[in-house]
């Protein structure tokens, strides 16, 4: 079913030893093999009562892996009692652009992802463009969040994304800010020709930044759309020699029923959703292969 993907050889997917590998292209079905793990991770956890609900639902059925939690915001406190609770794996989502909703955050934090959220929405080049008069508020912004999540989760984050993707932006990129050996969200994965050279080439050097001092996985991509089926199935394929990541979004109607009702599975008939990223990091290692 796998034998049209071909994944753009610019972020190719490099194996223990430097060997680059693609799914097997003979293989039948979805082409999973028993136990190929996928990890889908749900964006937002925090954001408000109606999203971390949504996201507790399908973690409950077993087809979500882990969440990415935002925190100052106004479900954030009882996201991570929920977390806690009901064992959900959570990293941090950060966030420079979506105004935080709770009363408890800092005026001074405030202020200084106002200047950031109006830098990177002014236009859609600002993310790769780095500003040194915002050097400070991207670093107190990180700085912030980091420590927030570490209050109400206990712990700090093994994994670290960002809303809308801009813990990827150049500020973030280029100070270092995403602390080191944390498991770090990779750009999109795309098929060969979906998107422009020059678009290619900044996406492989952002991930070659992030391999500096991270763990990335070896293929992201969003479980969006939904429709046709066989691209899902071409893309998670890839699990049988990869590490392979599904973004969703609970929140979207035809992702959470997709997920609360146990359609992956059926659709995707081999497919195991992961139990979170954390066993995997910390034993540098998923299933058949000797690192991450």
């Amino acid at each position: 079913m796998n034998r049209n993907l071909q994944i753009d050889s610019d972020i190719p997917y490099a194996a223990p030893g430097g060997n680059t590998v693609l799914a097997d292209s003979t293989a039948g079905g979805t082409g999973l093999q028993p136990g190929s793990p996928v990890f889908v991770n749900a964006d937002d956890w925090g954001m408000d009562v109606d999203t971390t609900n949504r996201s507790l639902d399908c973690a409950l059925q077993g087809t979500i892996s882990s969440v990415s939690a935002m925190v100052f915001m106004e479900d954030s406190e009882r996201a991570a009692l929920l977390a806690q609770q009901h064992k959900v794996e959570a990293g941090i989502h950060l966030n420079f652009t979506k105004t935080f909703s709770t009363g408890q955050c800092p005026p001074k934090l405030i202020e200084h992802q106002r200047k950031l959220s109006h830098f990177l929405r002014s236009n859609r080049y600002a993310p790769i463009i780095y500003h040194s008069g915002l050097a400070v508020s991207f670093e107190y912004a990180v700085k912030a969040q980091l420590e927030e999540f570490e209050r109400l989760y206990g712990v700090p984050p093994i994994r670290v994304d960002g809303h809308h993707h801009m813990h990827l932006c150049a500020n973030v990129l280029l100070a270092e800010l995403i602390p080191a050996g944390t498991l770090a969200r990779r750009s999109f994965s795309f098929a060969s020709g979906e998107k422009s050279w020059m678009n290619r080439i900044y996406r492989r050097w952002v991930d070659k930044r992030l391999q500096r001092h991270h763990r990335l996985v070896d293929y992201l991509f969003s479980l969006a759309p939904i429709e046709p089926r066989d691209r899902l199935q071409r893309i998670v394929s890839l699990a049988c020699h990869s590490m392979v990541e599904l973004e969703t979004h609970p929140i979207n109607p035809p992702e959470y029923r997709f997920l609360v009702t146990g359609e992956i599975f059926k659709q995707l008939d081999g497919l195991q959703v992961a139990h979170g990223f954390a066993t995997y990091v910390s034993r540098g290692a998923i299933p058949g292969r000797s690192t991450l």
